[in-house]
Formats: structure tokens, sequence, C-alpha cells
């Protein structure tokens, strides 16, 4: 399976490469996100995520900060959803479902 990746600067100039976990478009804001990781790990040990808004026509767009609390309301809507989906998914194997 091939991931699906993007390179970008960071703030001292260092090329990050990013996966993408996925895209969707929101019904409720009208706009497009991704959501991508660099696999880096925070204090708690948690895989750091971030989204933003991207243009899917467009592949010379550049990716932009989501500024509103409605917008982020909505991806942690879908994180918190899929984050339980892969829970539940793990409880079933381990109880042999």
């Amino acid at each position: 399976m091939k991931k699906n990746t993007f390179s970008m600067l960071d703030e001292n100039g260092n090329e990050v490469v990013y996966d993408v976990l996925f895209t969707f478009e929101s019904e409720e804001t009208h706009k497009n996100y991704i959501v991508y990781t660099d696999n880096q790990k925070d204090e708690s040990g948690n895989i750091e995520v971030y989204a933003s808004i991207y243009y899917p026509d467009d592949p010379k767009s550049k990716l932009e900060a989501i500024k509103t609390d409605k917008e982020w309301k909505v991806i942690e809507t879908i994180l918190d959803t899929l984050q339980e989906e892969v829970r539940n998914k793990k409880n079933n194997e381990n109880n042999g479902q």
C-alpha cells in the first residue's frame, strides 16, 4: 500500500514529510480539510495530528490554518468518532469476535 505523503518546510527551514491520514469535505462548513501527521509523539506519548483547510482542485494551493471554533469542533467530532471505531474494533478482536 502506497502512503499518501507531502512535505513542507518547518519554522527552521527543514523539510518535514507528513502522512495524510484522511481528507473530507464538511457539509456544515462547505470546506475541505486534510488531517495529517509527522508521526511525532507529544509528552503523553500520543501521535501528534494536524488539520488544515485545503483545496483539492488546486494542486498549487497552500494549506490554510483553521481559525474558528466551529471548524475545530467538526474535526474533533470526526477524530473522536474514528478513534471510537478503532477502539471498538480492537476490543472485538481481543474478545475473539
